[in-house]
C-alpha cells in the first residue's frame, strides 16, 4: 500500500461493443490533494469513476483504493469501501420520492447506528453548509437543477468522507452557486484532509481548484502535471483542449461517411 496515493490506476483496459474506452490507462491520484482528470466529451471520465466506485469491471487491469483492488472486491467488501467515499453523481441521482432532509440523512441511516437525532443535527450542518437548510422538507421536483446538485454535494460529504469524487460538480450552477461549490469543495479537501477527485471539462473552474490534473484521450493519459505546467505544454492536443480552441487535432465531428455520400443514399 501506498501512502502517497489514495487511487492508483495500472493498465486499465475496457471495451464496449466496438469502442475502446481504455486501453492501457496509468494514472495515480495523490492522498490529500484536489486532482481533477479532463478531456473531450466521451473520453470516459465518467466511466473511469464508476470503476474505481466498483460499478463497472475493467476488463483488464487493477484499481488500487487505499492499496486494495477495487476490481477484485465482494460486494460485501464494496459495502465497506464506500463508506469512505463520497460520490457526487453528474445527475445529482437524487431519489425522488424522498425530501431533500431524507436523501441527506440516507447514507447515515445505511452506513452508521446513530441516534435520530444526531443524524438530524448532522443533516442540518451540511445542508446548510450547501446553503439550503430551508429546503429540507422539499421534494427533488420542487428544486433546480443547481439546487439538487447542492443537495446532492450535501449528501456526498453526509459521512465525512476520506475520498470525495465530483463527477461535473460545476455543470447547472448560476455564478453565486458556482462559488459556494468551489468554496465547499477547496474548504472540505482542507479542513477534512480529504482526497479528492473530480472530472470536469469546465477549463476555468477545474484549473483554478486543481492541485494536479490528468487530461486523457484515446483511453489514455496525454498529460498531466500542474495546472501552470499543462498551460504551457506543448502538446498540440493538450493546447487545444486547455485552452478552448475550436480548430486543433481534437475533430469536432464523431466519425462518418462523408456528408455527399450520406445525403446520396438511398433510404432503406
Amino acid at each position: 500500500m501506498s501512502d502517497e496515493y489514495v487511487i492508483q490506476v495500472e493498465d486499465l483496459c475496457l471495451v464496449r461493443g466496438e469502442k475502446v474506452i481504455f486501453d492501457g490507462l496509468n494514472l495515480n491520484v495523490p492522498r490529500g490533494a484536489i486532482t481533477a482528470v479532463m478531456g473531450p466529451s466521451g473520453t470516459g471520465k465518467t466511466t473511469l469513476l464508476r470503476v474505481i466506485g466498483g460499478q463497472l469491471r475493467p476488463d483488464s487491469g487493477r484499481v488500487l483504493l487505499n492499496g486494495e483492488d477495487v476490481c477484485t472486491m465482494s460486494r460485501e467488501e464494496l459495502f465497506r469501501a464506500r463508506r469512505d467515499i463520497g460520490m457526487l453523481f453528474q445527475s445529482s441521482a437524487l431519489f425522488t420520492d424522498m425530501t431533500v432532509f431524507e436523501n441527506v440523512a440516507f447514507p447515515l441511516r445505511v452506513h452508521t447506528s446513530l441516534p435520530e437525532d444526531t443524524i438530524r443535527d448532522l443533516v442540518l450542518l451540511k445542508l446548510n453548509a450547501v446553503g439550503l437548510r430551508g429546503a429540507r422538507d422539499l421534494m427533488p421536483s420542487q428544486l433546480s437543477g443547481g439546487m439538487s446538485r447542492r443537495v446532492a454535494l450535501a449528501r456526498a460529504i453526509a459521512l465525512d468522507p476520506d475520498l470525495i469524487m465530483y463527477d461535473e460538480p460545476f455543470t447547472g450552477q448560476d455564478p453565486i452557486s458556482m462559488g459556494v461549490i468551489l468554496a465547499l469543495i477547496r474548504d472540505l479537501n482542507s479542513a477534512l484532509q480529504t482526497s479528492t477527485l473530480l472530472v470536469s471539462h469546465d477549463i476555468h473552474e477545474t484549473v483554478g481548484i486543481a492541485d494536479y490534473l490528468f487530461v486523457i484521450a484515446d483511453g489514455k493519459v496525454i498529460g498531466e502535471g500542474t495546472p501552470q505546467t499543462l498551460k504551457q505544454n506543448d502538446s498540440e492536443r493538450i493546447h487545444q483542449f486547455m485552452h478552448g480552441d475550436p480548430d486543433g487535432p481534437v475533430p469536432f465531428h464523431y466519425p462518418a461517411d462523408d456528408l455527399t455520400f450520406d445525403l446520396l443514399s438511398e433510404v432503406e
